[in-house]
């Protein structure tokens, strides 16, 4: 019994499910709140199913209302901005170097970015601190 039950559930395909989509257009760079995120009868693997995941998000690309706010739609508050004189700070046991360079594109607390270290011109991948200093090892 159990067995034909579970065999119906499979063989009637997906279920339907909700995921999360704006209410109006949001600009990317604005920060989400939970009066911009809404239910929608869209469903998308990538998409978000609970609003209070998005809130304090922001948008990396222009939203717009009926389309599900994907993973790769939001991140972390920028922290770094592009082309923005960042500290670039290298650390192993004891010792400091600290260094100016320029943020080759915008990351959020946490993640990668490529920096330009200005006084030898390489490109080097580092990850960005609450500071918006970022830390290369």
């Amino acid at each position: 019994m159990i067995r034909a039950a579970l065999l119906l559930a499979l063989l009637a395909g997906p279920a339907a499910a909700q995921s999360v989509t704006v209410v109006h257009p949001v600009r990317a760079g604005a920060m989400l709140s939970s009066d911009d995120l809404a239910f929608g009868e869209v469903e998308n693997a990538d998409g978000f199913a609970d609003p209070r995941d998005l809130i304090g998000m922001e948008a990396r690309v222009n939203l717009y209302p009926g389309r599900p706010v994907l993973v790769r739609d939001v991140g972390l508050p920028t922290v770094v901005e592009r082309n923005a004189v960042v500290p670039l700070v290298f650390r192993r046991g004891g010792l400091v170097i600290t260094l100016e360079g320029r943020a080759l594109g915008r990351a959020g607390e946490g993640e990668a970015v490529r920096v330009m270290n200005l006084s030898s011109r390489s490109t080097v991948t580092g990850v960005a601190t609450a500071t918006g200093a970022v830390v290369v090892n």
